[in-house]
This record gives C-alpha cells, sequence and structure tokens, in this order.
C-alpha cells in the first residue's frame, strides 16, 4: 500500500529552513516563479521541484522579455527572473503541493536590475529614502475595494460593443424571478455595513480573510462596501513598503481565486457599475526611523512639520502621481466632480471629502500617519507606492506648504470657494500629460527613469487612451442616434 504524501499546509513559508530543505521536509512538487509585468499583473511559470536548486535562486531563469507588456524589443528579448528566496509560500489553490516565489528581474549580460521591473523601482525607492537620512522606513497601508459578481460577458465588434455585469445581491434584482426571490439586496449607497442576510457575502469574505492569513498577511477587518451588487472591503494591516507590495500581489490573487472557487468573480474596475459608488484604494503612509514614528508633533491634528511637507508634496504632484495610482481611462469614471469621491486636492483632519485625510482615531503618536483618498485598486502596487514616497520626500527636502487645511464639507461649498481648489485630472490622457510635465521629483536616486517615465506614457496613450477614443459606446446612441 502506498504511502499517502505528506501535504505543506498552505501558505506555510520557506524562509526559516531555506527553500531546497523546505521542499524535501513538505513534498513539493512544483515551484511557481512569479514577477510582475509592467502594467500591475503577476505573470508566472511553473518548474518541478526536483529542477529547482542552489543555483536556481543564485543564477536565475531566463525568459523572453519581448512577451511582456512595456518590456523588451524582440532583437533584446532575453532577461533573467533571480528568484527572492525570503518571498516564498506554499500557494494556497494548486492541487499538486506548489510553493511560489516572487522574482526581481535582471538583465542577462551586465545582471543590473531592470529598470522597467516594478519591484525593482520600489526597491530603489527605498533605498533613496535611506540615502536621504530622512528615515529608514515608510510604512504603507492600502484599502483596497472590490466587487464580487456573478456573471460578467463583454465584447466589442465593428458593429456592437457592449457590457453585463449581475449580481445576486444587485437591487436591481429585486424583481427577478428566483424561485424563490429572497429579497435583501441593498439599495443604491445603502451596502456599506448591513448585517446578514442582506450582507451575503459575509463567508466568502472571511474565507478570503483565513487564506490571507495563512500566507502570513495581517488582516485589521473585513466588511460590506456601499454599492449595491457586491461590493466589498478587506484591509491589511500596514507594512513596509515592498513588504506591502508582494502583499498587495497575494490579496488580489486570493480574492480573485476564493471567489472563483465559490462559482463567482472579482473585479478591481474602479468603477463597473452606473449610478453607484466606484472602488477606491485610499492608502495610509507614514515614515519611522529608528523605531521612532516621524509624523506625529504638535501641529495640525497632531502632525510634525515633517508629515506636512510631506502632504505638502502628495498635494503638488497629485496629478502626475494619479499616472500611476488611477491609472486606467475607467478610473476616471469614478474621479468625478460633484460626486462623492475626492477629486479636491486639500487635506483635512476626518474630513473624507478631502483628497488627502489625517484619521484621528487614536492620539498614539505611532498612529500618525496621512490617508490619501484619490488612489484606486487598478493600479500597480510597487509604482504607486514608490511615486507617493518620492512626492512626499520632494515635499520635505524643499519644505513644500500644504497650505491651509480644508475642514468644511468639499461637496457643500459654493463655485467660488471651490474656484481656488485643484482637481485631479479628468481622464487618463490629462494624468500622463501631467506625469509628461513633472516627473523631475520621481527621477531623483535613479528611482524611476526617462525610459520608464516615456513607456509608460507611450503604452497608456497608445494601449488605451487612444483605443477608448476610437470606439462608440452605448450610450452615445441613445443620445445621439437620431440627430
Amino acid at each position: 500500500m502506498a504511502t499517502k504524501k505528506k501535504k505543506a499546509a498552505s501558505g506555510s513559508t520557506a524562509t526559516s529552513a531555506g527553500v531546497s530543505k523546505f521542499i524535501k521536509d513538505n513534498n513539493i512538487e512544483f515551484v511557481d516563479f512569479r514577477f510582475l509585468d509592467f502594467i500591475g499583473t503577476w505573470q508566472h511559470f511553473t518548474v518541478p521541484a526536483s529542477e529547482v536548486d542552489k543555483e536556481t535562486f543564485e543564477g536565475g531563469l531566463g525568459f523572453d522579455g519581448s512577451s511582456i507588456r512595456g518590456w523588451q524589443s524582440i532583437n533584446a528579448s532575453d532577461m533573467l527572473l533571480i528568484p527572492q528566496q525570503e518571498t516564498a509560500k506554499v500557494d494556497p489553490f494548486m492541487e499538486a503541493p506548489t510553493l511560489a516565489v516572487i522574482c526581481n528581474i535582471e538583465d542577462p549580460i551586465t545582471r543590473e536590475p531592470y529598470s522597467r521591473d516594478p519591484r525593482n523601482i520600489a526597491i530603489k525607492a527605498i533605498e533613496y529614502l535611506k540615502g536621504t537620512k530622512t528615515a529608514d522606513m515608510a510604512f504603507f497601508g492600502p484599502e483596497l475595494e472590490f466587487f464580487i459578481f456573478d456573471d460578467v460577458r463583454y465584447d466589442q465588434t465593428a458593429n456592437s460593443g457592449y457590457y453585463f455585469v449581475d449580481s445576486m445581491e444587485g437591487i436591481w434584482n429585486s424583481g427577478r424571478e428566483e424561485f424563490p426571490n429572497l429579497g435583501y439586496k441593498p439599495r443604491h449607497k445603502e451596502g456599506y455595513f448591513p448585517a446578514p442576510p442582506s450582507d451575503s457575502m459575509h463567508d466568502i469574505r472571511s474565507e478570503m480573510v483565513t487564506v490571507l492569513q495563512e500566507l502570513g498577511i495581517i488582516v485589521e477587518a473585513h466588511h460590506h462596501e456601499v454599492a449595491t451588487g457586491g461590493q466589498q472591503e478587506i484591509d491589511m494591516k500596514f507594512a513596509p513598503l515592498i513588504d506591502m507590495g508582494d502583499q498587495m500581489m497575494w490579496y488580489k490573487y486570493v480574492i480573485k481565486n476564493v471567489a472563483r472557487n465559490h462559482g463567482k468573480t472579482v473585479t478591481f474596475m474602479p468603477k463597473p457599475l452606473f449610478d453607484d459608488n466606484g472602488s477606491g484604494m485610499h492608502i495610509h503612509q507614514s515614515l519611522w526611523k529608528g523605531n521612532k514614528p516621524l509624523f506625529a508633533g504638535n501641529g495640525y491634528a497632531g502632525m510634525s512639520d515633517m508629515a506636512m511637507h510631506y502632504i505638502g508634496g502628495i498635494l503638488k504632484h497629485a496629478r502626475a502621481i494619479c499616472a500611476f495610482s488611477n491609472p486606467t481611462t475607467n478610473s476616471y469614471r469614478r474621479l468625478v466632480p460633484g460626486f462623492e469621491a475626492p477629486v479636491n486636492l486639500a487635506y483635512s483632519a476626518r474630513n473624507r471629502s478631502a483628497s488627502v485625510r489625517i484619521p484621528m482615531y487614536s492620539p498614539s503618536p505611532k498612529a500618525k500617519r496621512l490617508e490619501t483618498r484619490f488612489p484606486d485598486p487598478s493600479c500597480n502596487g510597487y509604482l504607486t507606492f514608490s511615486a507617493m514616497l518620492m512626492a512626499g520626500l520632494d515635499g520635505i527636502q524643499n519644505k513644500i506648504n500644504p497650505g491651509d487645511p480644508l475642514d468644511k464639507d468639499i461637496y457643500a461649498l459654493g463655485p467660488e470657494e471651490l474656484a481656488g481648489i485643484p482637481n485631479v485630472p479628468s481622464s487618463l490622457e490629462e494624468a500622463m500629460k501631467s506625469l509628461e510635465e513633472d516627473h523631475e521629483f520621481l527621477l531623483k536616486g535613479d528611482v524611476f527613469t526617462e525610459d520608464v517615465i516615456e513607456t509608460w506614457i507611450e503604452y497608456k496613450i497608445s494601449e488605451e487612451v487612444n483605443p477608448i477614443k476610437l470606439r462608440p459606446v452605448p450610450y452615445e446612441f441613445m443620445l445621439y442616434f437620431d440627430v
């Protein structure tokens, strides 16, 4: 009788014993090597565990960089994946025991880190931070919102175009024959915090949290979000910038795959539904040095001068930051003046209508932080966090004054009061123009390069902005067919 193989616990890490020993001791059958493309999607390929050894981690593995979005040309396609042993975790979804390892990218000839590798940009951002002597740690805590749908269909041809999403929770299904239809479908903008049965996704979110925790990701809370149709939020505890970049990729991977196992699908699109809230990604951030928080002080809302200058840098460069933090044409369906998204570039304590908020939940110096509210979860975390850090450091270095706080309800202000408050860009094209005009702060320390900025802008314009411009949308027929 064959002995049943011992399977590694999902999420177990391989950092303590070394990868080779972990593979042997835990009957790992495959090793999955993962990296992020330029735009922000995980790529992977898998190798039998028997073919993985010390040389794999030191010498790396070759792959075709010309097949990755925004990367190499066909005549310079060879690239190297360098697995990062400390990132290894057992994949919680693969049927065969599989160890997943995040990789950095290098040039195979020079062995230099690849400038367009988002994770490398994040590494350089932290190296630059330490080099300034301003701080030695940057903490980031993103709050990703997302929708869980039961069905999604879309297509675009020369003579037709449509999309259709559906959710058992959608208020539009209140009259559908479901045999039986039990009701309890959150009304528009009434999905925030209702208890079950209105919140029908509680158990799915709890399963998502359990898997994240098994992977070593600390989760602070989960809840239903404002919109009807299955909008959700699961909040991770803050972590150092590079670690949070890794965690954000695991977060999206887990959320999507748990939903799929329940016959559902997840989208991090900022605005998949008309006439209800879109999905944002509020980002909490703070600087520390020698285990001491640097944002606590005696100024406005208990903040230090350094923190206020950091806010000044964020507000000054916010329109350029949007090229990374709100990187899709759909992002600007959410960022529309006059609605709930924080489009006005102002800061405030407690006021959620400001694009930069200072949370006031705790008087502890360790809790002092700022929260940027305009980003959305379609972004590449490594690039967005790095861009915000560089903007904040520019504010500190140049002592940029953020101006007076705006503690009023911005949405209640009249046209004259709003006239002096700048806005985020109104389109992806406008965001790219802002980045083109304002990116010197990103080039410090060679964190971002001119090549990265130019490639990002060129890709977004040619692959996203222009294709959207060329296509009619359904509502245009409602407006204009009879002209």
